[in-house]
């Protein structure tokens, strides 16, 4: 993995966190006095606007890391951060389905229940990518070249070869 798929997944993960808190906070915990108000804070809009534009960012950056680092790291047998890595992974995927079906769904109760579950898996999932990145940090500068794994066995003898 580069520095910059490192960089650009915390990056839109943090924000994307933080600004998802700041919405629900904002929306499900503040009152305001106008009983005509249709938000609870001024800047409540803001928040969903910033968490819907840095989410498909997040989506993206995983999306790059999905074949060179996740797949491959998941068929080693490198045990080094991999809880984390696979907590991260796991609950990546049903995230992004809860914050999907959050946009289409009517039924005030299915909404109820994808929203707070999309909430639990958006904290847990960046607990897990941001434990990944402490977890593999002292390994990460003893590293002689750059990506997550060596080579392939097929590769490396094909490049003998040569």
């Amino acid at each position: 993995m580069t520095q910059f798929h490192r960089w650009f997944l915390y990056i839109s993960t943090i924000v994307t966190a933080v600004s998802g808190v700041t919405y629900i906070y904002m929306k499900r915990f503040m009152t305001t006095d106008d009983p005509w108000a249709v938000i609870n804070h001024p800047l409540e809009p803001w928040a969903l606007k910033v968490h819907i534009i840095f989410a498909p960012a997040m989506l993206f950056a995983v999306g790059l890391i999905a074949t060179n680092h996740i797949w491959r790291s998941l068929k080693s047998n490198l045990p080094t951060g991999r809880k984390s890595g696979v907590w991260a992974t796991l609950t990546f995927f049903p995230l992004v389905l809860t914050g999907y079906l959050i946009q289409i769904v009517i039924n005030e109760l299915s909404l109820e229940v994808l929203s707070w579950s999309h909430l639990g898996l958006g904290l847990l999932c960046t607990w897990a990518i941001l434990a990944h990145r402490y977890v593999l940090k002292p390994f990460m500068k003893r590293r002689k070249r750059s990506g997550t794994l060596p080579l392939h066995p097929e590769k490396i003898r094909s490049h003998s070869h040569s």
